[in-house]
Parts: C-alpha cells; sequence; structure tokens
C-alpha cells in the first residue's frame, strides 16, 4: 500500500513538476516596452495564469545574443522590423516574425530640468526645439546606435532634421560623434534620469513618454519616423553603425517565437495576450498604435491561434 502511495506521488511530481514550469515565459524584449509589459501587460499576462519574466535591452543586442545563442527566450519582439528580418535571414535563430504595432520619435524633457520652460515653449510652438538643445549646458541623452534602434533612429531623425530645416551640420552639434558617451544610456536608465532631473532631454518613443507620464515635444513628421505616408523621404537617410548600414524607414514592432524557446505553447499565449483585444487596449494606452499582423517567412510555423 505504501508503496503504491509513493509511486502515486512519484507520478503526480512528475506531471505537475513541467506544468509549473511551463507557466513561467521568458520573453526578450526591447527595452522601449519594459514599463508597459512590467506594469501593464505582466498582471495581465498572470490572470490567465501564467508568469512574465521579462528582459528589456537594445533589440540589436538581444537579436545577437540570440543567434549566438546565449539567449533562448520563448518570444521576442524588437522595435524594429529589419533587425528581426536580419535574424530571419540567418535561417535558424526564427523561421517567422509579425508587425504589429508603431509609434515615433519625441523629444522628452525633464519637468525638473531647469530648461523645462524652454522646452515648453518649443512644444507651444513658441521657438524652436532645436535651439533650445543647442542651449549651453543643455544635457541630452539618447541610446547607442550599436545596439538600439532608438539609437540609430535617433541620428536618422537629425539627419533628417538638416534637410528639414536647411540647417547643414545639426546632427554633430546635437549629438557631436554618434557614439558620444556623454549622451548614451540605457532605455530605463534615460527615463530614471529625466524623471530625476539628472538630465535635460531624451530622445525617446512616443510610448515611452506617455507611459512615464514625462511631457514631450511632438516631431514634424517628415523627421520624426513614425508616419508611413513619408517612407520614401525617411529611405533617403541612412547610417552606419560598426559597419553596419542602418536606412531610414517607419518604427515598426515585431515579435516571434525563436526556434530555441524551451515554453514555445507558453510564447504562443503571450503574443495570443498581446494580439487579443484586452491586450491591443493596454498597448494603445501606452503609447503605442497597433494594426493588424502582416507575418513574414514560413507561414507553416505560425501558431495557427495567431493566424486568425
Amino acid at each position: 500500500m505504501l508503496r503504491n502511495v509513493a509511486a502515486f506521488s512519484s507520478l503526480v511530481l512528475a506531471v505537475s513538476g513541467p506544468a509549473v514550469a511551463e507557466d513561467i515565459v521568458n520573453v526578450a524584449h526591447a527595452g522601449s516596452l519594459i514599463t508597459v509589459f512590467n506594469r501593464d501587460v505582466a498582471p495581465a499576462f498572470a490572470a490567465e495564469g501564467h508568469t512574465f519574466q521579462g528582459q528589456g535591452k537594445g533589440s540589436v543586442a538581444l537579436a545577437n545574443s540570440i543567434r549566438d545563442g546565449l539567449i533562448a527566450p520563448d518570444v521576442f519582439v524588437a522595435s524594429d522590423s529589419a533587425v528581426m528580418a536580419d535574424l530571419l535571414d540567418s535561417h535558424t535563430a526564427i523561421s517567422w516574425y509579425a508587425t504589429f504595432a508603431t509609434t515615433r520619435l519625441v523629444l522628452a524633457y525633464s519637468p525638473k530640468s531647469p530648461y523645462a520652460p524652454d522646452f515648453r515653449a518649443a512644444a507651444n510652438g513658441k521657438s524652436a526645439w532645436t535651439d533650445v538643445l543647442l542651449k549651453s549646458g543643455v544635457r541630452l541623452v539618447r541610446t547607442d546606435p550599436a545596439i538600439d534602434p532608438k539609437g540609430y533612429r535617433s541620428i536618422l531623425m537629425l539627419k533628417l532634421a538638416e534637410a528639414f530645416y536647411k540647417r547643414p551640420g545639426l546632427r554633430e552639434q546635437i549629438l557631436g560623434d554618434d557614439r558620444n558617451s556623454a549622451q548614451l544610456q540605457t532605455d530605463e536608465g534615460i527615463l530614471i534620469r529625466l524623471e530625476g532631473g539628472d538630465a535635460d532631454a531624451g530622445i525617446l518613443y512616443q510610448t515611452e513618454a506617455v507611459s512615464r507620464k514625462l511631457p514631450y515635444i511632438m516631431l514634424p513628421a517628415p523627421i520624426d519616423l513614425g508616419d508611413p505616408k513619408y517612407a520614401k523621404e525617411y529611405a533617403l537617410q541612412s547610417v552606419a553603425i560598426n559597419g553596419v548600414v542602418r536606412q531610414g524607414a517607419p518604427i515598426e514592432y515585431a515579435f516571434t517565437i525563436p526556434t530555441s524557446a524551451k515554453n514555445a505553447a507558453g510564447g504562443d499565449a503571450f503574443l495570443h495576450l498581446l494580439e487579443s483585444a484586452k491586450g491591443r487596449k493596454i498597448l494603445a494606452a501606452g503609447g503605442l498604435v497597433t494594426h493588424a499582423l502582416k507575418f513574414f517567412g514560413d507561414p507553416a510555423a505560425v501558431p495557427k491561434d495567431l493566424q486568425i
């Protein structure tokens, strides 16, 4: 009898153990989504019986880690579909991806900055935001273009601004070197510095400024990389970082389940939540503009529930 009870207990452990582990879903995602994922998406996912475990950082850095086998997330969400396309071309890391949302670049500023009145004036169209950034002592922060799409998009935006405002040299005047170490910070580091007043302004995605309730200046559509109508104009600019050429294009977020995922079913559940009416509402409240999924790669590898 005891032997049967012990055998039954072992069976229960064998069945229940992996099931509990599968409830944990590892999501490698763009650093710009840290706030909306941790604060809003994770609780909604938990309500469905899953545990969100996120790793937020530059999409280029994450893609490289996935390609090199250094991480094996159940979901990868990138802030640039071009990064996902490059990963698809590796023929081993992913077999498909889908674009699902857009945003735009904005110039956020710290409400604690001594230059806040100047930025507010620029936001109200009373002065030029470029002139405020050129004031002596203004501390601008941005992400590293070598590891983060927002980093190279910040450079592309300034190159577009040079042409739009007919101000040659503006990019170098504001940014210095493309990888000016005095300006480079992580996504979360930028937000913390702006909130605390340790930086005056930062080039962000609108979703970040909205999620953290930071004041910001809307940039003209021809330079903010957020309007598909200007795709041809955006494409006129490019920048080479560490030998990799990044072309101007409308900002597009994309997701996938890597081939190395240990909990693909959990990854599917997470993406199903993002694509649901509840998920879209959460993302929209966080400043993202969602759209119908557009698939790339092997259609047969896409989870059936996402194709509906």
